[in-house]
């Protein structure tokens, strides 16, 4: 099969800075995800995945927030067989196939048009998608209401402007009567750094937002409860990380201020 060349903007280009590094993961001899679906997706783009500059710290901690979204999304899954599963901005990401839901439930990958338009080429048709503007409204309207719903949004915080991100969060709780909300939180340095990492740069757009305090999303008026709160530079998973990024992990993980400069996920319900 000949391989896909991608004409995308900027912002849809980070789709692929997650591909590859849960690709790169998968690669490994001792791999956190091991998504190796996402192997065979890089491969079928044509793109110089090289120019990204991948560090062993992107990829760990890619593959590491993708593996506990993923547990929550199961957990929810298990309790609600008959829930509605969101993945909002999913790229090409192929989390409905590592969590192979229940037939009850019904997955819905969300991103723009042209992203979703993608996905049959490279995913076999276990989702629903919904191909929309994630800043603009109305596409919630033909979900059901009356189900419990999973949002899982990864990766996705720092890069829609303003207060979009808070706006489209009071929208989902107002549509859903009950639920949980999974996201991976970046502090506001974390996400004002990124503008300076070499893959970001690589790709050239500037991050937005964060929040340091993971009670922030509870003043947002989507009637948001915090559950959770994963600092990932103590996961048991650390073990996996190659040196000597498993010692300097293992080190943040001595201080709370400075595990959230690190990966965390944040779960929240509404009801």
């Amino acid at each position: 099969m000949q391989r896909l060349r991608l004409d995308l903007d900027p912002l849809r280009e980070t789709l692929l800075l997650t591909l590859q590094a849960k690709a790169l993961d998968a690669k490994t001899p001792d791999p956190i995800l091991g998504d190796a679906h996402s192997v065979g997706i890089a491969e079928e783009i044509d793109y110089d995945f090289a120019k990204l500059k991948l560090k062993p710290s992107l990829v760990c901690g890619t593959a590491l927030r993708a593996k506990k979204l993923d547990e929550a999304v199961r957990a929810f899954v298990a309790d609600h067989p008959d829930a509605v599963v969101l993945d909002l901005g999913c790229g090409l990401d192929t989390r409905v196939l590592r969590c192979d839901p229940p037939a009850g439930v019904d997955w819905y990958d969300v991103d723009f048009p042209d992203i979703v338009d993608l996905r049959p080429r490279f995913l076999p048709d276990r989702s629903l998608c919904i191909g929309a503007d994630l800043t603009e409204g109305g596409w919630l309207d033909p979900l059901p209401r009356d189900r419990p719903a999973m949002i899982v949004a990864e990766g996705l915080l720092p890069f829609l402007p303003g207060d979009t991100f808070q706006r489209m969060i009071r929208d989902l709780t107002a549509h859903f009567a009950t639920g949980e909300l999974a996201i991976n939180g970046y502090t506001r340095f974390a996400a004002w750094s990124m503008k300076y990492h070499p893959t970001i740069k690589a790709i050239g757009i500037t991050a937005a937002q964060g929040f340091d305090d993971p009670h922030t999303p509870e003043t947002w008026n989507a009637g948001l409860v915090m559950l959770e709160e994963q600092l990932l530079v103590g996961a048991p998973e650390v073990a996996h990380f190659p040196q000597p990024l498993r010692a300097a992990t293992r080190l943040m993980s001595h201080s709370t201020a400075l595990s959230r400069q690190g990966t965390r996920v944040l779960r929240y319900r509404f009801s």
